[in-house]
């Protein structure tokens, strides 16, 4: 039979066929086609798409994911990494007749260098069970996207979070990686050194490729001593230009805080309601999160309060314990749950962007323009020590409605990009963002891309459709 002559079907069973026998455990608790267990597999969060995938495998080793990838190149199946199904950005929904490759098994924390600050872990392993699990070494991991994400998942989408504005994103967190190639050929990036000056940056290709250069599974990731002490504070503002101005002049002046997340008065009404807030009332919010040594904590808190004073800031209501500290984060955290329950019949659709921090207001203004336009409620949150925002866009759950949603998400991000800013800080691009990629990197940028794809994923079995919009070379 000539070379793709077997149809979709029959290749898919010719994987299933193989993976029987190379797998380590039987197949009933590592395949499945039941459709509970696809359906599950089918999309992430947010992005209205999904697709049932033919199968779901569960991976427990690196090793497993080799003999998957393996097969899968040897009979052109597609696979898609799936890890906790957070994404909001269509990253995990799989084409047709694909593998969904599920990696939430493989958990375990494989070295703990506490001396050096590093660890290697698992890709199925959350951020949330790491610290849990050396919080006795002191040492914790501070990239916080907010959801029960996996650090393989983080790492694919170049994950960031509240904390981003002190710590970084990802990208400045991994230092090495154990990598799967399209052929099923396990590579080892970086190592556990802070840094080299050899060869080309494997680490940082793959952070951030969304699963469509290779399969990540395993992470060396740098750890951060805990801070001394931690101090949370909430200051309101009648005006918004004023806590954008404030977040700007505190990362404009130097002042290491920990967190400096905004809601908007939108977005504020729907979390005191949601989240209980108490004593707040629906005004433009800043959340500042301040930690280190006791001196060093009352120098920053004392810098920013003299710029909240400045900019019209109406007092810090302090969070002294740490059940108060966790109730207001975990308020921010379910900010999207907050907007969805503004009306549970409809949809909401979580878009993000970001510009160089001195030009967040006028893309704030300009949002509120077209959000005026549309007619839609859309709450507004975002990252403001780094110029990255999110807007919660809510329409009816109908195709009409998420037309109109995404009209008003395209007109955000074209005023974002015509700011010098990105389609995406944090959410990545998936499915939801390749209409923006071409505008942003331009036609020669995305060519090397294409080819960096084609060389490492010739038969384009790896997340297809995703990250790269179709081109002269890259189909998809």
């Amino acid at each position: 039979m000539p070379e793709n002559a077997a149809s979709a079907a029959e290749r898919l069973h010719a994987v299933l066929t193989t993976l029987r026998t190379t797998l380590r455990t039987t197949l009933d608790t590592q395949i499945s086609t039941a459709p509970s267990v696809r359906e599950e597999h089918s999309h992430g969060e947010a992005m209205n798409a999904s697709c049932l995938p033919a199968a779901v495998v569960f991976a427990e080793s690196t090793e497993d994911v080799s003999a998957v990838l393996r097969a899968c190149h040897a009979q052109r199946v597609p696979v898609v990494a799936f890890g906790a199904g957070t994404s909001v950005e269509g990253h995990v929904v799989p084409p047709e007749h694909a593998i969904s490759l599920d990696l939430s098994r493989m958990t375990g924390i494989l070295a703990v260098n506490a001396e050096d600050l590093d660890c290697r872990v698992q890709a199925g392993l959350t951020r949330q069970s790491l610290n849990a699990q050396i919080r006795d070494t002191g040492l914790f991991f501070p990239v916080d996207p907010g959801g029960e994400a996996t650090l393989g998942g983080m790492c694919a989408t170049r994950a960031s979070g509240t904390a981003a504005v002190r710590y970084g994103t990802m990208k400045e967190n991994v230092l090495g990686l154990t990598v799967v190639l399209a052929t099923g050929e396990i590579i080892q990036t970086g190592g556990r050194v802070r840094k080299s000056s050899t060869g080309y940056d494997l680490t940082s290709l793959f952070v951030g490729s969304e699963g469509t250069l290779g399969i990540i599974t395993e992470v060396q990731l740098k750890l951060h001593g805990r801070p001394e002490i931690l101090s949370a504070a909430v200051c309101q503002f009648e005006n918004l230009h004023d806590a954008v101005q404030t977040a700007m002049e505190i990362i404009q002046c130097g002042i290491p805080i920990n967190r400096v997340e905004l809601m908007d008065p939108v977005q504020m009404q729907a979390s005191i309601q949601f989240s209980k807030l108490e004593g707040y009332r629906p005004l433009t919010t800043l959340f500042f999160e301040f930690a280190g040594a006791p001196a060093a904590v009352q120098e920053q808190v004392n810098a920013t309060e003299a710029l909240v004073e400045a900019n019209n800031g109406l007092g810090f209501a302090w969070a002294e314990s740490a059940e108060d500290r966790s109730r207001l984060w975990k308020a921010r955290h379910d900010a999207f749950w907050a907007a969805k329950a503004l009306d549970p019949q409809a949809r909401v659709i979580s878009t993000d962007c970001i510009v160089p921090i001195s030009r967040l207001g006028t893309l704030i203004d300009g949002v509120y323009e077209d959000i005026k336009a549309s007619g839609l409620r859309a709450p507004l949150l975002g990252h403001v020590g780094d110029g990255n925002f999110h807007t919660l866009i809510i329409t009816e759950d109908t195709p009409e409605g998420h037309a109109q949603a995404w009209e008003l998400d395209k007109k955000i991000v074209a005023r974002a990009l015509a700011l010098e800013g990105s389609c995406s800080g944090e959410h990545g691009v998936g499915m939801g963002k390749l209409d923006f990629l071409e505008t942003e990197h331009g036609a020669g940028a995305l060519s090397v891309m294409r080819a960096l794809k084609n060389t490492m994923d010739p038969h384009h079995i790896l997340n297809p459709g995703k990250l790269l919009p179709t081109g002269p070379v890259y189909q998809g």
